[in-house]
């Protein structure tokens, strides 16, 4: 497997990102970063972004909720971010992205959980959850689901995997602010190619459109039906904070509130914004987190 990695120069100076990076290796040779603020005894609240952001998605949100006494780790997905990136379509999966990140979990001895996860984070991080549940607390699921195969795809999502498949040009930082409301500055469109100083850096971003199970036949399907078995039976907090503006998870919010049980009697809400809604809402996404744990310390 060709690895590259992005050099650090690429990421000097980035607005609103001064966290110290840490490393590890998700497997030998493959390096993946993430942020770790807070005090370290605390339980651990993890923040998984998806496509094609990294945790700068999370900077505005980090400060807050480790301010408020908690432990925040926010990683980087092996192919993004300040994470080393194998070079070639075919090194990607969804089961070796699970992986990457149960060796990150194991690694880290993490325990008790908070579950913050969005978009790609969802499919990965709600997996996670299911085959691991004896470490999470609770979960907060934003703009995300984890996908059978078995529902319809919209529209909009058929259109995106043509063009991340075929389009010889994938700008990520125009791409993230298609999915945001507000309008980013010159600075954090640039922080968003940071991770990607030329298209073949790219092969993880192309990689993960095709690796939605999108029918029942998809390799993933049968793991993630399995993992729905174990969400119908989920009992912790599960709490939805969706946003007003995404086409592509709209309803999802729905769906999990009915079928998994944690959700019910739990304080969903819905945030003004786009798809990227932790650009749009920070604050607010931070608060939910914070009173989620302030709750239950106080239940």
């Amino acid at each position: 497997m060709r690895i590259l990695r992005t050099d650090d120069s690429r990421f000097a100076g980035l607005p609103d990102y001064p966290f110290t990076p840490n490393y590890l290796e998700a497997e030998p040779g493959l390096r993946m970063h993430y942020v770790d603020e807070g005090p370290i005894s605390a339980d651990p609240v993890v923040m998984l972004h998806g496509e094609p952001s990294w945790s700068y998605l999370y900077r505005h949100m980090i400060p807050m909720v480790s301010a408020a006494g908690h432990r925040v780790l926010a990683p980087d997905l092996i192919g993004f971010g300040k994470s080393d990136k194998p070079g070639e379509i075919r090194d990607y999966s969804y089961d070796r992205h699970i992986a990457w990140l149960s060796q990150w979990l194991r690694t880290l001895k993490l325990k008790n959980i908070t579950l913050v996860c969005q978009n790609w984070g969802s499919l990965l991080g709600l997996r996670l959850a299911a085959e691991h549940p004896d470490l999470f607390r609770r979960i907060i699921v934003g703009n995300g689901m984890l996908p059978t195969g078995e529902s319809s795809i919209p529209a909009v999502f058929t259109l995106w995997k043509a063009f991340a498949t075929h389009s010889p040009w994938l700008p990520i930082g125009r791409i993230v602010q298609l999915g945001t409301e507000r309008t980013l500055s010159k600075a954090e469109l640039a922080a968003y190619e940071a991770p990607f100083p030329t298209s073949e850096y790219k092969a993880g971003a192309r990689a993960f459109p095709k690796l939605v199970p999108v029918t029942e036949d998809h390799p993933a399907s049968p793991a993630n039906k399995a993992a729905w078995r174990v969400l119908e039976k989920w009992k912790k907090p599960f709490i939805t904070c969706f946003s007003s503006g995404d086409p592509i998870t709209r309803g999802g919010d729905r769906h999990m509130q009915r079928r998994i049980p944690g959700a019910h009697g739990q304080p969903h809400i819905t945030l003004q914004g786009g798809h990227f809604l932790q650009e749009d809402s920070p604050e607010d996404f931070a608060r939910i987190i914070i009173d989620a744990c302030k709750s239950e310390l106080a239940a």
